[in-house]
């Protein structure tokens, strides 16, 4: 058995019976090979199910959010990253959480499972941010020259071409809305795409209404998102969905020297106001 997924266990289960927390979430053996499952813990005994490899992609913030129960959590960079984003918005407090820290090396690509997923190679936050216990030492951080040399490239076209890009990217979209379910970050109790009254988008396949749903669901993500990937890899049409919050995330870094998810004393720049903030686009 590997290190790491017996270490896991063994803090998992540890935490279970001293009674720190009600249950404890990681992953299981998915149902298809090199595959992995959320799973929940409840009893140290069950905690022997938990395994950690490189299938292990599904961000597990998602599934605390709103509990009351105190939880403990496996959380590698990205997921702890969007557990600080829970806590800023006040989804679950800080209290409630035990959180076993994993260093991430990086996960595997669903349809290439020789690749790292392409958010894994732009990934500069692999330790987790925030932590109660390591189930592994801290791996050093990597640094790249142009994290958003993809960005670049779409903003140098020009704007016919750009939204051509745009328009190719969801020709295959068929809103099942995987990305958004999968999204830590899309916990509204109503989604503005299922209103009524009023409607703000339609429910057909409407190239606009695909649009919109997209472009809005972006603009909702704005200074939120930690890029974690699991938009694109519950996408089952393989949509290059970072597509659009990629660009945010990187005006939100250029304009207010800001990533997500680093700092549970600060709120999102679009989430604040300040009487000096730049206003250089007001004309």
């Amino acid at each position: 058995m590997d290190s790491l997924t017996q270490k896991i266990r063994e803090l998992a289960s540890s935490i279970l019976k001293e009674g720190t927390v009600d249950m404890v979430m990681g992953f299981a053996e998915g149902t298809l090979p090199m595959t992995s499952k959320p799973y929940m813990a409840r009893t140290p005994e069950q905690a022997d199910k938990f395994i950690w490899d490189s299938s292990c992609t599904m961000n597990l913030a998602n599934y605390i959010t709103g509990r009351k129960e105190k939880i403990g959590v496996i959380a590698k960079g990205c997921d702890s990253r969007n557990i600080v984003n829970h806590i800023v918005e006040n989804k679950i407090s800080r209290d409630q959480l035990y959180i076993i820290g994993v260093p991430c090396s990086g996960m595997t690509d669903k349809n290439r499972p020789d690749h790292l997923r392409d958010n894994c190679l732009t990934c500069t936050h692999k330790n987790p941010v925030i932590y109660d216990v390591l189930a592994a030492e801290l791996i050093e951080e990597q640094k790249i020259e142009a994290p958003f040399a993809d960005v670049k490239a779409i903003e140098a076209m020009e704007p016919n071409a750009k939204w051509s890009y745009f328009q190719d990217l969801l020709k295959n979209c068929i809103r099942c809305y995987a990305c958004r379910n999968a999204c830590p970050l899309c916990y509204c109790p109503k989604c503005f795409v299922d209103e009524s009254g009023p409607q703000w988008v339609g429910k057909g396949q409407n190239e606009t209404d695909i649009q919109t749903f997209h472009f809005l669901r972006a603009f909702h993500c704005a200074g939120r998102c930690t890029d974690c990937g699991a938009c694109e890899s519950a996408c089952p049409m393989d949509i290059h969905v970072r597509a659009f919050t990629r660009k945010l995330n990187k005006d939100a870094l250029d304009l207010f020297g800001w990533e997500a998810g680093l700092d549970m004393t600060k709120r999102p720049p679009l989430d604040t106001f300040n009487p000096d903030d730049p206003d250089d686009f007001i004309k």
